[in-house]
């Protein structure tokens, strides 16, 4: 049943050409007469017109303009001729509708005009015996009200596939816009985060050349200096090297262009300053350090204050008057923890569907790509009690 249901959907003059047959059917075997009346007029034009009428409704869909004039043409036909209204002309209602379904405005208008003067042209030129002019005039406006829903009707159904169709393109369009935004927030995020660890990297390269060169001038005199800045030449090596493998794949371009001076990058250590400050704008933020601070990647370092940075500026944009946050940083053995959260009215569904890819900000985007680049991982929405939480977990060990 469903497959025959689907051809048919498929098909759709199938089923007018269909009706069509039975529409001509039933006026033909009507004698082109109404009630048993005897036939007016040439019986030939009266088959000739229904005829017509039935080739309007098997081919309404595909020539709705041409068959709504060849409607118009057979009902002047039946007046010119005097032939008895029959059955077929129940394709004028059908064309009627579809022409203000489907149909240029044109024809929309001419279909109703036309339809509204079908019925006083039929009652003058074959009146119903009255007994007075009212009950004619009630009569034909009786006559008129099918031809009028005929087209309130498809006009209706017009206006709403105008409107479902304008919001299936404005949806289609906003999820291009999301997806282009997307992508030029991870672009920019990338060269931003290629930026600055293009500044650990060239610090741990100078860090290297000074040791190098103070090993090669004091090698005869001191050597013990010199074993000395040679191991701390090769930790530094290792950590460079380990940073540089956190940049692979990331592509930067228009960098000397820019002209802007590298400046140093924020560490763990700066994250208490950030918190004051923070405290000082009028957010109460909570901060505790939880197992053994110890030194860090240069690059762990810096991704994890922009999280937290990133996390509570968030909660100030969207956490409400009255809202209060935590901050708190494990030291694990392999890596460094970060969970920071608020008890504010928290983060619009958008900011962390899809990455946080919402048309007005890209916080998330740029921390998962902060994070994607140490190895890490991230973890982030709506508190069960209200608010939000944002958990990070930081490895120490070089990404490979």
């Amino acid at each position: 049943m469903q497959r025959l249901y689907d051809f048919l959907r498929r098909h759709p003059t199938w089923v007018d050409g269909f009706w069509a047959v039975i529409l001509l059917g039933i006026s033909v075997a009507s004698g082109t007469s109404m009630n048993g009346s005897p036939p007016r007029g040439n019986e030939a034009v009266s088959i000739i017109c229904a005829v017509l009428m039935s080739l309007v409704v098997a081919l309404r869909r595909r020539m709705p303009e041409k068959m709504l004039l060849l409607a118009i043409a057979a009902g002047v036909g039946q007046l010119v001729f005097d032939t008895n209204p029959n059955p077929s002309d129940f394709a004028m209602l059908v064309i009627i509708y579809t022409v203000a379904v489907s149909g240029p405005r044109w024809a929309s208008r001419l279909a109703l005009v036309g339809g509204l003067c079908a019925a006083p042209l039929s009652e003058l030129r074959w009146p119903t015996v009255m007994s007075s002019g009212a009950e004619h005039i009630a009569v034909t406006i009786f006559q008129m009200v099918p031809f009028a829903l005929a087209w309130v009707l498809g006009d209706s159904l017009r206006t709403r596939r105008a409107y479902l169709a304008q919001l299936e393109e404005r949806a289609n369009r906003l999820e291009k816009e999301r997806e282009a935004q997307s992508k030029v927030a991870v672009a920019a995020e990338r060269a931003r985060i290629a930026r600055e660890l293009h500044d650990v990297v060239a610090h741990n390269v100078s860090v290297m050349v000074v040791q190098a060169d103070g090993a090669a001038y004091v090698l005869d005199q001191a050597p013990d200096q010199a074993k000395k800045a040679l191991e701390t030449i090769s930790g530094t090596g290792r950590q460079a090297l380990a940073e540089m493998r956190r940049l692979l794949g990331v592509l930067r371009t228009g960098e000397h262009e820019e002209g802007g001076e590298y400046v140093p990058q924020p560490d763990v250590e700066q994250i208490e300053d950030l918190v004051e400050q923070v405290r000082t704008s009028g957010l109460p933020v909570d901060f505790k350090v939880e197992g053994t601070p110890r030194p860090l990647p240069s690059g762990v370092e810096l991704t994890a204050y922009r999280i937290v940075q990133e996390a509570l500026t968030n909660t100030r944009k969207h956490g409400g008057p009255n809202a209060g946050a935590s901050v708190r940083l494990v030291y694990f053995d392999d890596g460094l923890g970060l969970l920071v959260e608020d008890d504010g009215k928290g983060a619009p569904h958008e900011l962390y569907e899809d990455g946080g890819a919402d048309g007005r900000g890209h916080g998330l985007i740029g921390m998962r790509e902060r994070i994607g680049m140490v190895g890490g991982t991230l973890d982030a929405g709506p508190r069960p009690g209200g608010g939000f939480r944002i958990s990070a977990l930081l490895p120490l060990k070089p990404a490979h």
